[in-house]
């Protein structure tokens, strides 16, 4: 019941953050900002040693993960490129936007808020204490994915209404996960695989997409701050998980 539980944590949190979004749009840049810092912030205190730890701990090649993180960094940018987000040259970038580009993004963090509730039950498998300290992380983390999910739909021109759905598919997303892993049980292998595929897929849309689009109107030491103190929340968070 306890892993059930936390992952309701998740779901507020998450929900706390989306709407947050949906009604302070004119704060959307800064808050883009921050959300690149939380980004960066994931992948290096929180991803990247997870991997470590599972590798040295299960004697598995670093090569796996690390062709995982290139697999998932060029899978979005392919994917992006498809569905012609980009027109034109880098120094027009920013002012194509088009709305599938956001519902695809929206639905990959939806598909990583899944794995997030696998995560707590899988640490929950191993032990309560794992278990929790991973909830930790998670709760805390969740409220820049709904950050993410709603600005990703709105920077992209969707409708606030079509935002709202998929921040509650994010949202109810790590719920679905922790009952989830009452069927099946994750090897190393695969968890260090998963990991490094959101590495890339993090590293993508936090440089490519996220950074350009909070400093199209001109960099600011605001957002440049903001983006800073992302990556300290989640630096923080994850000492204390």
């Amino acid at each position: 019941m306890t892993p059930v539980l936390l992952s309701i944590a998740t779901f507020v949190s998450t929900l706390s953050g989306g709407i947050l979004a949906l009604k302070k749009k004119k704060w959307i840049k800064k808050v883009m900002g921050f959300t690149a810092g939380v980004i960066i912030g994931v992948v290096a205190f929180d991803l990247l040693p997870e991997i470590f730890k599972i590798i040295s701990a299960d004697n598995i090649s670093s090569t796996i993960p690390m062709v995982a993180l290139v697999v998932g960094f060029l899978v979005f940018h392919i994917s992006e490129k498809l569905l012609l987000m980009h027109h034109g040259e880098e120094n027009q970038y920013g002012k194509h936007h088009h709305p599938q580009v956001g519902m695809l993004s929206a639905l990959a963090l939806s598909g990583h808020s899944f794995l997030d509730g696998v995560g707590i039950g899988l640490g929950f498998q191993i032990n309560a204490t794992v278990g929790i300290a991973v909830a930790i992380a998670v709760i805390g983390h969740d409220f820049a994915d709904g950050l993410n999910t709603v600005n990703l739909m709105l920077v992209n021109k969707n409708k606030d209404s079509k935002a709202l759905k998929l921040l509650l598919l994010d949202a109810i997303a790590p719920v679905l996960g922790v009952l989830s892993t009452k069927l099946f049980h994750l090897s190393a292998t695969n968890l260090v695989i998963y990991l490094g595929f959101f590495c890339g897929f993090l590293l993508y849309i936090g440089a490519s997409d996220i950074l350009p689009q909070a400093h199209e109107d001109g960099s600011t030491k605001t957002i440049i701050g903001l983006t800073i103190l992302g990556a300290v929340f989640i630096f923080i968070v994850s000492r204390f998980a």
